[in-house]
């Protein structure tokens, strides 16, 4: 059953600036349209904003525009995530010795969250993934590495929660299929997502066991297809595996 949020101003509020943190600016019209809602209430929510300081309206062109308030907000959530700080220097580390980008993500329950990237200086192509956007643990290499970790029943209630979309051919959507795929994950130690969430990317994941045991984290080596064949799959692999291994050291320290 669909769940309505008991505080429908809110709703509103986050929803106009969730719309123009991802258009970057946009007019009253325009807003009104895609979150089908009257004009009325759309200057009043955008008025709101103004006046909370998370938005502002562009003196040129009349638009409005997202402000750096909810960045600053994010900053300091960031900052105070420990996890992230103690991490950074080994992805650094494995991005300047592979010079692929590596993600670090956290489980927010079907989904994981970017918390962290190097994006690799050697290579022209960046990838599309941005700090604070979610990616379906089902078909990312991240998000089985830390499934894979999990009891029984707590993979079916991922697979069971999770809206299985074939987002690419090669994307997984058959339950027996993500079985065997976990299967393989624990033997080998590392998970692949072979473009089964973006055509033309190949990632190697490694999920973090924390001291308590559950994995919470996982981080990641994207790259290219074209740079990212089954021998250096291997190859990055192995260097994917030790860096877990001085991760997982320095969280039992």
């Amino acid at each position: 059953m669909e769940q309505k949020n008991p505080i429908q101003v809110a709703g509103r509020l986050f929803g106009v600036l969730e719309f123009l943190a991802d258009a970057g600016s946009a007019g009253l019209m325009e807003i009104s349209a895609a979150l089908d809602l009257n004009k009325t209430t759309v200057h009043r929510v955008l008025n709101s904003l103004i006046y909370m300081g998370y938005a502002r309206q562009n003196a040129v062109n009349g638009r409005y525009e997202p402000t750096f308030k909810v960045v600053d907000i994010a900053n300091q959530i960031m900052g105070k995530v420990d996890i992230v700080q103690i991490v950074r220097p080994y992805l650094r580390k494995l991005m300047e010795e592979t010079g692929e980008t590596v993600h670090f993500v956290e489980r927010d329950g079907i989904d994981a969250v970017y918390i962290d990237k190097v994006e690799s200086l050697n290579n022209g192509i960046q990838m599309v993934s941005r700090i604070g956007s979610r990616i379906p643990l089902y078909c990312s290499g991240v998000g089985k590495a830390m499934v894979a970790e999990m009891d029984e029943w707590e993979v079916e209630e991922v697979w069971n929660n999770s809206e299985i979309v074939r987002l690419t051919p090669y994307t997984i959507t058959d339950h027996n299929d993500f079985k065997s795929e976990l299967e393989e994950i624990r033997e080998r130690g590392y998970a692949l997502d072979n473009e089964e969430n973006e055509t033309g990317v190949r990632c190697i994941a490694c999920s973090l066991k924390e001291p308590m045991g559950s994995a919470r984290h996982a981080f990641s080596i994207s790259a290219p297809v074209s740079r990212m064949d089954n021998d250096r799959i291997r190859e990055l692999a192995a260097s994917v595996l030790k860096v877990r291994g001085e991760i997982a050291e320095k969280l039992r320290a």
